[in-house]
């Protein structure tokens, strides 16, 4: 059998040629039979990608600098609201108006 390089030109062109024939052909005995029509290049199947150890590394490395840098920006603790014993006293009096409406129209709940 001969080579494609060792092949003349016009051998290369009746070669396409019969080639173009066959896949048409193809199609319409597809058609006919109500098959799918085959695809000329088959894909080959994905490889699974796999990193390596010192890969996973460097990104864990990466990953944990990173939250380090935006936890440490938000390092102060947290402080709760201190309520000025003035406010305190405002709204203690504040509720217990409303329990003496409420007591007065004869009421448990609110």
């Amino acid at each position: 059998m001969n080579t494609i390089i060792s092949l003349s030109v016009s051998q290369l062109r009746n070669a396409a040629e019969l080639k173009e024939k066959i896949e048409s052909l193809e199609k319409a005995l597809y058609q006919i039979l109500g098959a799918p029509t085959k695809t000329t290049a088959p894909s080959a199947p994905k490889k699974k990608f796999t990193m390596s150890a010192a890969a996973k590394a460097k990104i864990s490395v990466a990953a944990k600098a990173r939250w380090a840098k935006v936890k440490g920006k938000n390092s102060a603790p947290k402080t709760k609201s201190k309520m000025s014993p003035a406010a305190r006293k405002k709204l203690s009096a504040m509720a217990k108006a409303r329990w003496a409406k409420v007591k007065a129209a004869g009421k448990k709940k609110l």
